[in-house]
């Protein structure tokens, strides 16, 4: 019998797959681009229980609480975004599996996220991709994404420089 997959909302039981996908999601993205103490740095300050608990029992317009997507209740991948202008969503996180990639997961995610953005209003939504990141950038330009400019990298300290790619679409 073929397992589905299904997208939810998460919540305290899928804490633990939330941290798992999202360490092993940015380590396949970021492991050979970006030395291992950025990795770690960005990891816990963003992927660590404490902070993957409190953003799953937080749900408004500003950050929309993670959506997962579940086989068989493993976590496959978690993504989630909120409202950055009246009109305007944005997409903060989404990972998968490294191993469940090109499986229309991350899309399933995507379609969650938007929706949920389109309740609030938007008609129009943004993501960051770090430049390089070859696994990011294919993804959304393919879901319509177009890029519109280069910002400094989130999490930047003295000496590093990396770069962030703003793209937009309407939705």
């Amino acid at each position: 019998m073929q397992s589905v997959i299904r997208v939810i909302k998460a919540d305290e039981r899928h804490i633990d797959g939330i941290v798992k996908v999202c360490t092993d999601g940015y380590w396949a993205t970021y492991g050979v681009s970006h030395p291992q103490e950025y990795i770690n740095r960005i990891i816990k300050e963003f992927y660590n229980n404490y902070r993957i608990s409190k953003e799953v029992t937080v749900s408004n317009k500003y950050w929309g609480g993670y959506f997962v997507a579940v086989e068989n209740k493993k976590v496959l991948g978690a993504g989630g975004g909120g409202m950055i202008e009246e009109d305007k969503g944005e997409i903060f996180v989404l990972y998968l599996d490294p191993e469940r990639r090109n499986e229309g997961i991350g899309t399933k995610i995507l379609d969650a996220i938007t929706n949920q953005q389109k309740g609030f209003g938007a008609t129009e939504q943004w993501v960051s991709v770090q430049k390089g990141n070859q696994k990011g950038i294919p993804f959304y330009e393919a879901k319509g994404f177009e890029f519109q400019y280069e910002k400094e990298g989130y999490g930047n300290e003295e000496g590093e420089n990396f770069i962030s790619l703003r793209y937009s679409r309407q939705i």
